[in-house]
């Protein structure tokens, strides 16, 4: 039997390895040093195992087993270890995961490995299995024998397992004593540590392995009551349990869709079944498991990129054994494995966050489609801004359309208008109306949100004299200058330098020129002293903890003015600011990518979305050059579901997607000739073989052609059809694999992409 097993390499291929020799792959399970016995294991897909790979050991996942292989017989290393009972993973996350690896083309070995705990990477055991402890034959001996013959301590920690004895969880292997007692924590929480492996050793107490017992689950009642639009979709929601149902949720900015997430949650898991919740950024999820935390007593497990190697080894386990009902967490959390899976919500759907864009890109909303889809559950995509490609799928009758139309109770949509900046004065570019507003707000005791999508404090240091501009030295962008912390900083590749005092071309002052939130932060301090602000983007809210203090100072009120980039809007709820003023509505209007527009339309209706959300009227100020924009006059008299009609419309007539099927080759390297010379060697490949409806365009260099000292350029796929281009791509890429190209060229594909520049 030849075992194929994937691994964390970046080659496109399985391994072969033969099965390990009799006796070897049985699991030693031990705590503190003592082992509690072997467990035979079968060779079963999924399983992880233990492989030599050249002169290192790794662990890979079983994908299957073959009766040959194409390498010699004699050249096939044996599997050192089986490190698993079961699969680590359902079987409809297995199937996810290999689907993925073919769509996206990408390694399948960097697939799985993105879907682990870096802990089960490693060969940590992939259930939250513990040591439970019961006295033997000998140790009730002991107890029995005349006290003086031991030291008091050890007689304590044996009586007091027989007073425990049968209060621990159920076993699942077959133990010494008569029945599960106290795990090792509950006894390292009394006695000792060295205490139990001292009666350990001398045969007095024997180990049993055990799964935790479940944390008894509790559905606390809501004080809030349903809309009758609310009260439809749960109902629309709910009767889709137990088979595949795609549901748009289109509502409206503080419209009340996480207490219908919490309704029809509470109706999925409420036999056994599993939820998973997905957010787009790590910035949404305090708040939402908050709320959650406080609907269900128990079972809320949590999961992204900031949490610590052990915290997020705990959540998978506790999710893949069932012991945790819910799971919120960021697009990775796609993958965890949920064998009772009865629902996906994936929350801001249209976000840019859900895309992979390094190393493995994939999109974590299209992959939770494909998963409840395989699972037969349903799944519910909530925006107030729905994607292009989600408004086409609902326009096709793929997904259902669930209306919030209104906010609940008083709560009133916030009235917009736009401010011509061509024909008024302005300070740091906040014009006089804008100013006039924020002063009118703040007297009347609300709360001021002022948008700009632009961190540091100027995005250019600029000599009036001369022109020039302090540039990154390794890129093809301009320093942004960051006052606070009185540096240069290169936002797309990290570079960092001093702050010069002159121009270095003519010696003249250098002034910076335009404004970021730091900028902003401190004319704001300057007009309004009276008025506490505070500042959120990357780097106010790069410590840990430092996001949740400065949401906390705006929810308690301390914070009267809060100053941000597009973290602020990802759903966050503030229901004492009363007006948004966006700075630089500008920004996409006139950019190269064809979704320029959908995210510029978006950005400002969520942003927008923040005011007015209790019982105070709303009010939003949108600063522009050009108030004629369609796109602006759409957003102002029709909505975000006027612009979406147009922008599809043009989509549609343009043949972009979702009217069409796109992927990019893209290629990095520092010698740019040869790198061009592997792209249009490349281009050749596929345009001896392309279908009369694909098309190879290119290449091309991207917006910033230089980054980090690498020249950086991309190939266009464009097809009719997904099925079309996937069969292209199957055949095209083995192809490319073998072309040379210039020392340390990296490339990689990328399907569906949501940048095109």
């Amino acid at each position: 039997m030849i075992l194929q097993v994937a691994l964390d390499t970046p080659l496109r291929r399985l391994f072969d390895y033969k099965a390990p020799e009799p006796g070897i792959g049985e699991t030693a399970h031990a705590v503190d040093g003592l082992t509690a016995g072997p467990t035979a294991t079968a060779l079963t897909p999924g399983i992880r195992v233990r492989v030599p790979f050249g002169r290192r050991q790794l662990v890979g996942v079983l994908i299957g087993t073959v009766a040959t292989s194409s390498v010699d017989p004699a050249k096939l290393k044996a599997a050192l270890e089986i490190l698993d009972e079961v699969p680590v993973f359902d079987p409809v996350t297995f199937d996810l995961l290999r689907w993925a690896a073919d769509y996206y083309h990408h390694p399948i070995g960097e697939v799985i490995a993105a879907a682990l705990p870096v802990s089960l990477r490693a060969g940590q055991a992939a259930d939250d299995i513990v040591e439970s402890w019961t006295l033997t034959a000998a140790g009730i001996q002991e107890l029995e024998a005349p006290a003086a013959r031991r030291a008091p301590q050890q007689r304590a920690l044996l009586r007091w397992l027989a007073e425990h004895a049968g209060a621990g969880p159920t076993p699942i292997a077959p133990g010494v004593g008569p029945a599960a007692g106290p795990t090792t924590d509950d006894i390292n929480a009394v006695f000792k540590p060295a205490l139990l492996r001292t009666v350990a050793t001398r045969g007095w107490v024997a180990a049993c392995r055990v799964m935790p017992q479940a944390t008894r689950f509790e559905l606390r009642p809501s004080e809030v009551s349903l809309t009758d639009a609310q009260g439809q979709v749960v109902d629309a929601i709910t009767t889709s349990l137990g088979r595949f149902a795609a549901h748009m949720l289109h509502g409206v900015t503080g419209s009340g869709k996480t207490e219908v997430y919490l309704r029809v949650i509470a109706a999925a898991i409420a036999d056994g079944g599993q939820a998973l919740v997905l957010v787009p950024e790590i910035a949404l999820t305090p708040q939402l498991v908050e709320r959650f935390r406080q609907r269900f007593s128990a079972g809320v497990a949590v999961l992204h990129s900031a949490l610590t190697g052990s915290d997020r080894r705990d959540a998978w386990r506790a999710a893949h054994g069932g012991q945790a009902r819910i799971v919120i967490g960021t697009r990775s959390a796609v993958f965890t494995s949920m064998p009772n899976l009865a629902l996906i919500v994936v929350d801001e759907e249209h976000d840019a966050s859900y895309k992979q864009h390094e190393g493995f890109r994939y999109s974590a909303r299209d992959l939770a489609v494909w998963r409840a889809q395989r699972a037969q559950v349903p799944i519910v995509l909530g925006s107030a801004t729905p994607s292009l490609e989600t408004l086409e799928n609902v326009a096709q009758a793929r997904y259902s359309r669930l209306l919030l139309p209104q906010r609940p109770g008083a709560a009133r949509a916030p009235r917009m208008s736009l401010i011509d900046m061509r024909k008024h004065a302005s300070e740091q570019g906040l014009s006089q109306p804008a100013m006039q507003a924020i002063k009118q707000h703040l007297s009347a005791g609300g709360q001021v949100i002022v948008f700009l999508n632009r961190r540091g404090y100027a995005p250019s240091l600029f000599c009036n004299a001369c022109g020039w501009v302090a540039p990154c030295a390794h890129c093809d962008a301009r320093m942004t200058l960051h006052r606070r912390a009185d540096e240069l900083r290169c936002h797309h590749c990290g570079a960092r330098g001093p702050v010069p005092l002159i121009c270095g071309e003519c010696g003249q002052p250098l002034n910076p020129v335009g404004q970021g939130t730091e900028r902003v932060e401190e004319t704001l301090t300057r007009l309004y002293p009276d008025a506490p602000l505070a500042r959120l983007d990357r780097d106010t809210a790069a410590a840990r903890g430092a996001m949740e203090a400065v949401l906390e100072r705006v929810h308690s009120g301390e914070a009267r003015i809060l100053v941000g980039t597009q973290m602020l809007t990802k759903g966050h709820h503030f229901p004492d600011v009363t007006l948004v003023v966006i700075l630089d509505a500008d920004q996409g209007l006139f950019a190269s990518d064809y979704r320029a527009t959908e995210r510029l339309a978006q950005t400002i209706t969520q942003v927008a979305g923040r005011a007015g959300r209790a019982a105070r009227a709303g009010e939003v100020l949108i600063q522009t050059a050009f108030p004629e924009h369609p796109l602006l006059t759409k957003l102002i008299t029709e909505g975000y579901e006027g612009f979406a009609v147009g922008a599809l419309a043009e989509r549609r007539e343009a043949e972009w997607p979702p009217y069409s099927r796109l992927a990019m080759l893209r290629a990095e390297a520092k010698d740019t000739a040869r790198l061009d010379e592997f792209l249009r060697a490349a281009a050749h490949c596929g345009q001896r073989f392309a279908a009369p409806d694909v098309k190879v365009l290119g290449p091309a260099p991207a917006l910033i052609a230089r980054r980090a000292d690498h020249f950086r350029a991309h190939l266009l796929i464009e097809s009719a059809t997904r099925a079309v281009l996937q069969r292209f791509l199957a055949r095209w890429l083995p192809q490319v694999e073998a072309l040379p190209g210039p020392p340390g060229l990296r490339w990689s594909i990328d399907v569906d992409p949501l940048e095109v520049d």
